[in-house]
Order: structure tokens, then C-alpha cells, then sequence
């Protein structure tokens, strides 16, 4: 199935524009459309392109690097709703699928069937997102791999019906590595997918993000939450912090309680505090004295 001919005419032009040319192209306005600036532009096409052949994506990345964000600027940019699924350990084949329950038809008592997430996706031809895919048992995904294939099928455990996707049905899955809870996808959910690594906002983009989504309004402290990000990742990335101190959405959150409150103490209760380390907790509010005053 692709769905390249059903695309908006944005999306073909970008699609059309990438084959065509190796030239660096402007994409900020259709980027900004769905709320995510990637930290390359590649990132996004790739996607779109993956998407607009009826591929699966998975979007890899550390904790709070944007990965909702980014599948919800696909769906906007598809013109496409998105139905979620939340993984974790109890997820079954009701919280994929739907369940029975009783319901009336003036007098009569019936069982009724309510869809969920993954049947509604496929009978109304929008997007899918799977958010920690890793965290559910491996025994539960195993349901939807004829949905992640060419066959785009799935027979409902349920009512028995066998489901094919309606036309414009995607797929977006995300994945923490490594985090607590989670557990390595076997080859066949694996091989279902095109992965995209999704690295941390930095930089100029960073700076604007804060300045676009979050109430802090001054410049000069906006740009010192950029280097503390900055310094953030380096020792994440070194092994002196946990990934979570490195969050994105974590230091926005800083960054809002900054508008109201002093930076040292929204560093503290949006960063810092969510440690389970005291070593890693003073780490942190180190580096906030340091660049704060």
C-alpha cells in the first residue's frame, strides 16, 4: 500500500523536492506546521518518505528528546488524526484492540463491542502511535505483526472479524533503550520497522523551541538554559548523570517555572529533584550555581 498519491500537496512538493535535488532547502515553514523542529532536516524527510510508502517508523531516542512531538508533527503534516497506544507491562489485548462489554437497545440487553485504539486506527485510515513499544511483554505485540506488514490485517480476537486497514493507516512506534522497564524487541517486531534516531534538541533550535513553547521571555536567561542543556548532555553522555537529566521537556518545564520563580530553584524542582541519586541531584544544581546567579 502506499499512500503517495493521497498526500498533501506540502508533503509531495517535499517528497518531489528531496529526490530531485541534493540542494539545502528552506523547510522551516512546513516544519513549524506541526509543532517540531528535528535537529536535521533529514529526520523529518526521511520519515514523511517512509510514511508515504505505507512504512512503519520507529522513533529511537533517549527520554525527552521530542519523540511525541515528532510523531505528532507527522500526523499534521499527514492531515492525519493519530490513535495512541501506552505501553507498559499490563498492556493486553483489550488495550489494543478493544473490549465487550453490556449495553440496552431500548429494553433489550446486548454486548456491545468498543474498539480500541489499534481497530479504530484501521477502520478509519489514520495514524497509530505506539509510545514505548519496548515496555509492553513480548508476548502481547505479537497480536498486531500482521497489522505492521504488507498485509496490514488482523483478525479480532474479540469478534472474530478479520480487520484490513483502510487506505491512509500508519504506523509510529517510539522506543527508550535501555530504560528501566524496558525489554529488547525481537527481530521480527524489529524488522517490521524503518528506525529513525531522534538526538537531543541543541543549539539555535533548542533556543528557539524555549522561546516558541515555553513562557520564559528573557533572552539572556533563555540562552543560559541553552548551555545548561548543553552541559546536561555532555555529562549524560559521559555517564555522570542518568539520561533522565538530560530531558528536553524537563528543562521547558525549568524554563516555565523560570518565568515566575528563580532559575536555581525551577532547576531544582524540574530537574534535579526527579533524580534518584543525591550524587547526581547536587551534579545538577552545581551546574545551575555556576551558570546562574
Amino acid at each position: 500500500m502506499t499512500q503517495y498519491n493521497h498526500l498533501p500537496e506540502s508533503i509531495r512538493h517535499l517528497i518531489e523536492h528531496n529526490r530531485n535535488t541534493n540542494d539545502d532547502h528552506d523547510f522551516s515553514n512546513l516544519i513549524r506546521e506541526g509543532g517540531y523542529v528535528p535537529p536535521e532536516e533529514d529526520l523529518l524527510i526521511d520519515a514523511v518518505t517512509a510514511l508515504s510508502m505505507g512504512k512503519n517508523v520507529l522513533l529511537k531516542g533517549p527520554t525527552g528528546s521530542g519523540k511525541t512531538r515528532f510523531a505528532e508533527t507527522l500526523s499534521s503534516l499527514f492531515n492525519q488524526p493519530m490513535f495512541n497506544v501506552n505501553c507498559s507491562v499490563d498492556l493486553d489485548a483489550e488495550s489494543l484492540m478493544g473490549f465487550k462489554t453490556l449495553a440496552y437497545e431500548g429494553d433489550k440487553q446486548v454486548i456491545e463491542f468498543v474498539p480500541g485504539p489499534v481497530t479504530n486506527a484501521m477502520k478509519h485510515g489514520t495514524f497509530l502511535y505506539i509510545d514505548e513499544i519496548n515496555m509492553a511483554k513480548p508476548e502481547t505485540l505479537p497480536l498486531i505483526n500482521g497489522v505492521l506488514d504488507y498485509r496490514r490485517t488482523i483478525t479480532n480476537p474479540f469478534t472474530e472479524e478479520i480487520m484490513m486497514a483502510e487506505e491512509g493507516f500508519g504506523v509510529v512506534a517510539a522506543i527508550n533503550e535501555g530504560y528501566v522497564g524496558t525489554v529488547p524487541l525481537n527481530e521480527a517486531l524489529k524488522n517490521r520497522f524503518v528506525v529513525i534516531d531522534i538526538p537531543y534538541l541543541q543549539g539555535d533550535q533548542l533556543k528557539q523551541l524555549i522561546q516558541d513553547t515555553s513562557r520564559l521571555e528573557d533572552a539572556r536567561t533563555i540562552d543560559l538554559f541553552v548551555r545548561l542543556s548543553g552541559d546536561l548532555i555532555q555529562a549524560v553522555a559521559q555517564g555522570k548523570l542518568a539520561e533522565d537529566a538530560a530531558s528536553i521537556r524537563a528543562l521547558l518545564d525549568a524554563c516555565d517555572l523560570t518565568a515566575l520563580i528563580p532559575p536555581k530553584r525551577a532547576i531544582r524542582r524540574a530537574i534535579a529533584d526527579k533524580l534518584d541519586e543525591d550524587r547526581e541531584k547536587e551534579f545538577v544544581l552545581t551546574m545551575a550555581e555556576t551558570l546562574f546567579d
